[in-house]
Protein backbone atom coordinates (compact mmCIF):
# COMPACT_ATOMS: atom_id res chain seq x y z
CA UNK A 1 0.00 0.00 0.00
CA UNK A 2 0.98 3.56 -1.14
CA UNK A 3 2.60 5.79 1.64
CA UNK A 4 -0.17 8.31 3.56
CA UNK A 5 -0.49 11.03 0.53
CA UNK A 6 1.10 8.90 -2.09
CA UNK A 7 -0.71 7.08 -5.10
CA UNK A 8 0.37 5.78 -8.62
CA UNK A 9 -2.19 8.66 -9.93
CA UNK A 10 -0.29 11.34 -8.26
CA UNK A 11 3.18 9.83 -8.87
CA UNK A 12 2.10 9.88 -12.59
CA UNK A 13 0.86 13.61 -12.11
CA UNK A 14 4.18 14.51 -10.76
CA UNK A 15 5.96 12.66 -13.91
CA UNK A 16 3.76 14.90 -16.54
CA UNK A 17 4.08 18.10 -14.54
CA UNK A 18 8.39 17.51 -14.99
CA UNK A 19 7.75 16.55 -18.52
CA UNK A 20 5.90 19.43 -19.01
CA UNK A 21 8.32 21.70 -16.97
CA UNK A 22 11.23 20.24 -18.89
CA UNK A 23 9.47 21.52 -21.99
CA UNK A 24 8.13 24.87 -21.16
CA UNK A 25 11.43 26.04 -19.41
CA UNK A 26 13.22 24.52 -22.46
CA UNK A 27 11.08 26.91 -24.72
CA UNK A 28 11.43 30.14 -23.01
CA UNK A 29 14.08 29.55 -19.87
CA UNK A 30 13.51 29.86 -16.02
CA UNK A 31 12.65 33.80 -16.78
CA UNK A 32 10.33 33.96 -19.31
CA UNK A 33 7.75 30.78 -18.59
CA UNK A 34 4.84 31.37 -16.23
CA UNK A 35 3.47 28.57 -13.67
CA UNK A 36 0.43 29.25 -15.74
CA UNK A 37 1.54 28.04 -18.61
CA UNK A 38 2.56 24.61 -17.21
CA UNK A 39 -0.67 24.19 -15.15
CA UNK A 40 -2.36 24.65 -18.36
CA UNK A 41 0.06 22.36 -20.38
CA UNK A 42 -0.45 19.57 -17.47
CA UNK A 43 -4.38 19.96 -17.27
CA UNK A 44 -4.41 21.17 -13.94
CA UNK A 45 -5.13 24.46 -12.34
CA UNK A 46 -2.12 26.34 -11.54
CA UNK A 47 -3.45 26.52 -7.53
CA UNK A 48 -2.78 22.91 -7.68
CA UNK A 49 0.37 22.88 -9.38
CA UNK A 50 1.43 25.43 -5.89
CA UNK A 51 0.16 22.56 -3.33
CA UNK A 52 2.86 20.43 -5.29
CA UNK A 53 5.99 23.02 -5.35
CA UNK A 54 5.44 26.51 -3.15
CA UNK A 55 6.79 28.49 -6.14
CA UNK A 56 8.49 28.01 -9.56
CA UNK A 57 12.14 27.91 -8.50
CA UNK A 58 11.26 25.28 -6.78
CA UNK A 59 9.49 23.90 -9.78
CA UNK A 60 12.43 24.66 -11.78
CA UNK A 61 14.67 22.99 -9.59
CA UNK A 62 13.13 20.24 -9.22
CA UNK A 63 12.75 20.18 -13.01
CA UNK A 64 16.79 20.19 -13.21
CA UNK A 65 16.61 17.15 -10.59
CA UNK A 66 14.25 15.00 -12.46
CA UNK A 67 17.16 15.77 -15.77
CA UNK A 68 20.27 14.85 -13.65
CA UNK A 69 18.70 11.53 -12.80
CA UNK A 70 17.43 10.63 -16.46
CA UNK A 71 20.65 11.85 -17.71
CA UNK A 72 22.86 9.96 -15.17
CA UNK A 73 20.78 6.96 -15.73
CA UNK A 74 21.58 7.38 -19.59
CA UNK A 75 25.45 7.50 -18.69
CA UNK A 76 25.77 4.81 -15.97
CA UNK A 77 24.09 2.70 -18.49
CA UNK A 78 27.51 2.59 -20.43
CA UNK A 79 29.39 2.77 -17.59
CA UNK A 80 31.85 -0.20 -17.75
CA UNK A 81 29.81 -2.42 -14.46
CA UNK A 82 27.03 -2.06 -17.47
CA UNK A 83 28.98 -4.13 -20.09
CA UNK A 84 31.43 -1.83 -21.01
CA UNK A 85 34.64 -3.35 -19.45
CA UNK A 86 37.25 -3.42 -21.34
CA UNK A 87 36.69 -0.24 -23.33
CA UNK A 88 40.00 1.64 -24.12
CA UNK A 89 39.05 5.64 -22.59
CA UNK A 90 38.90 6.98 -26.11
CA UNK A 91 36.33 4.37 -26.93
CA UNK A 92 34.33 5.11 -23.30
CA UNK A 93 34.17 8.66 -24.60
CA UNK A 94 32.77 7.70 -27.52
CA UNK A 95 30.05 5.82 -26.17
CA UNK A 96 29.24 8.18 -23.38
CA UNK A 97 28.94 10.84 -26.20
CA UNK A 98 26.83 8.44 -28.00
CA UNK A 99 24.18 7.96 -25.26
CA UNK A 100 24.37 12.08 -24.24
CA UNK A 101 23.59 12.58 -27.98
CA UNK A 102 20.68 10.16 -27.81
CA UNK A 103 19.43 11.51 -24.79
CA UNK A 104 19.26 15.14 -26.22
CA UNK A 105 18.57 14.77 -29.64
CA UNK A 106 15.17 16.25 -29.26
CA UNK A 107 16.76 18.95 -28.03
CA UNK A 108 14.46 19.86 -25.15
CA UNK A 109 16.36 18.08 -22.47
CA UNK A 110 19.59 20.15 -23.99
CA UNK A 111 17.45 23.35 -23.92
CA UNK A 112 16.19 23.12 -20.63
CA UNK A 113 19.76 22.12 -19.16
CA UNK A 114 20.77 25.63 -21.01
CA UNK A 115 18.47 27.70 -19.69
CA UNK A 116 19.13 26.40 -15.93
CA UNK A 117 22.85 27.24 -16.15
CA UNK A 118 21.79 30.74 -17.01
CA UNK A 119 19.23 30.63 -14.35
CA UNK A 120 21.95 28.99 -11.96
CA UNK A 121 21.94 32.98 -10.05
CA UNK A 122 18.62 31.61 -8.44
CA UNK A 123 19.68 30.24 -4.95
CA UNK A 124 17.37 26.80 -5.62
CA UNK A 125 18.26 26.62 -9.20
CA UNK A 126 21.77 27.11 -8.29
CA UNK A 127 22.05 24.61 -5.86
CA UNK A 128 19.61 22.25 -8.12
CA UNK A 129 22.47 22.87 -11.51
CA UNK A 130 25.61 22.12 -8.98
CA UNK A 131 24.24 19.04 -7.57
CA UNK A 132 23.56 17.94 -11.17
CA UNK A 133 26.91 18.67 -12.59
CA UNK A 134 28.29 16.95 -9.20
CA UNK A 135 26.21 13.69 -9.99
CA UNK A 136 27.69 14.17 -13.55
CA UNK A 137 31.08 14.24 -12.41
CA UNK A 138 30.93 10.76 -10.23
CA UNK A 139 29.18 9.10 -13.00
CA UNK A 140 31.65 10.36 -15.66
CA UNK A 141 34.55 9.58 -13.71
CA UNK A 142 33.21 6.18 -12.86
CA UNK A 143 32.99 5.44 -16.55
CA UNK A 144 35.92 7.06 -17.80
CA UNK A 145 38.17 6.56 -14.74
CA UNK A 146 39.76 9.84 -13.98
CA UNK A 147 39.81 14.10 -13.82
CA UNK A 148 41.38 14.20 -17.31
CA UNK A 149 38.71 11.82 -18.25
CA UNK A 150 36.09 14.28 -16.94
CA UNK A 151 37.23 17.27 -18.49
CA UNK A 152 37.51 16.08 -21.42
CA UNK A 153 33.98 14.78 -21.44
CA UNK A 154 32.98 18.43 -20.22
CA UNK A 155 35.09 19.57 -23.52
CA UNK A 156 33.55 17.49 -25.96
CA UNK A 157 29.92 17.58 -24.36
CA UNK A 158 30.02 21.63 -24.36
CA UNK A 159 31.26 21.31 -28.38
CA UNK A 160 28.52 18.33 -28.75
CA UNK A 161 25.77 20.88 -27.30
CA UNK A 162 26.67 23.81 -29.70
CA UNK A 163 26.64 21.37 -32.56
CA UNK A 164 23.23 19.72 -31.29
CA UNK A 165 21.59 22.93 -30.88
CA UNK A 166 22.33 24.91 -33.48
CA UNK A 167 21.59 21.94 -35.72
CA UNK A 168 25.14 21.88 -37.37
CA UNK A 169 24.60 18.86 -38.52
CA UNK A 170 22.59 19.67 -41.33
CA UNK A 171 24.52 22.94 -42.34
CA UNK A 172 26.77 22.59 -45.46
CA UNK A 173 29.28 25.17 -44.91
CA UNK A 174 33.00 24.73 -44.09
CA UNK A 175 32.99 26.22 -40.48
CA UNK A 176 29.89 23.83 -39.70
CA UNK A 177 32.08 21.34 -40.79
CA UNK A 178 35.14 22.15 -38.53
CA UNK A 179 32.32 21.88 -35.48
CA UNK A 180 30.97 18.66 -36.90
CA UNK A 181 34.08 17.25 -37.63
CA UNK A 182 32.84 16.21 -40.93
Amino acid sequence: MPAAGTSTKSDERRRTIMAAAVDCFAQKGFYGTTTHEIAEWVGISQPYLYRLYPNKEALFAAAVDHVSVIMNETLAAHSPASGGAGLTPEAALDAARGAYAALVADRSILRFLMHANCAAGERLVGQAVRRCYAKQVDTVRQLLGDDDAVRRWFGAGMLDNVVAVLGLADIDEPWAHVLTAR
